[in-house]
């Protein structure tokens, strides 16, 4: 398993994040649209808005899993806020990277995922809009373009968090 690197702007993205002050938050409905809109659309099991955190990702809102948290070591997320476009990821058990990662080999037994980064006005990634499936799976071009466009939803209400207009 190839654990995630730290972005090079490690301590600005944790402050973005931080300054959010939404960790930690009950569920709501704002966010778990998004999340249930994606699963519905791409007809997959889990979907989660994740932030993440120097040592954990936290789901904000998740479609099928009861799991508040994993640790970023293991996470996926963490590999996607390295780059700007989603990262897919078709068999994760045919991925070196990921192939023995416990979230692989173990529950909840993940073969695809895609991630949308959440970048923030200021470039700083604070997590992604996922999509995840016990299956392998591909993501067309159109496909794509609608996980990033629920991704810039997702981003839209961190951004009126941020401003301090949320609901």
């Amino acid at each position: 398993m190839q654990e995630p690197a730290i972005p090079h702007d490690e301590d600005d993205r944790l402050r973005a994040l931080r300054a959010l002050l939404i960790l930690d938050t009950p569920p709501e409905e704002r966010f778990d649209r998004i999340v249930a809109f994606a699963a519905e659309e791409f007809d997959m099991p889990m979907a989660f808005v994740t932030l993440v955190d120097a040592e954990r990702q936290w789901f904000k809102a998740r479609i099928g899993s009861d799991v508040q948290e994993t640790p970023r070591n293991i996470s996926f997320c963490a590999h996607a806020i390295l780059q700007h476009e989603p990262l897919v990821v078709q068999d994760a058990q045919q991925d070196w990277r990921f192939q023995d990662n416990p979230l692989v080999t173990g529950d909840p037994g993940i073969r695809f995922y895609a991630g949308a980064p959440l970048a923030l006005p200021g470039g700083q990634s604070v997590g992604t809009l996922c999509i995840i499936d016990r299956q392998p799976r591909t993501l067309d071009r159109v496909g794509l373009a609608i996980l990033q466009s629920l991704r810039d939803l997702a981003v839209e209400e961190l951004e009126r968090q941020a401003e301090g207009k949320a609901p």
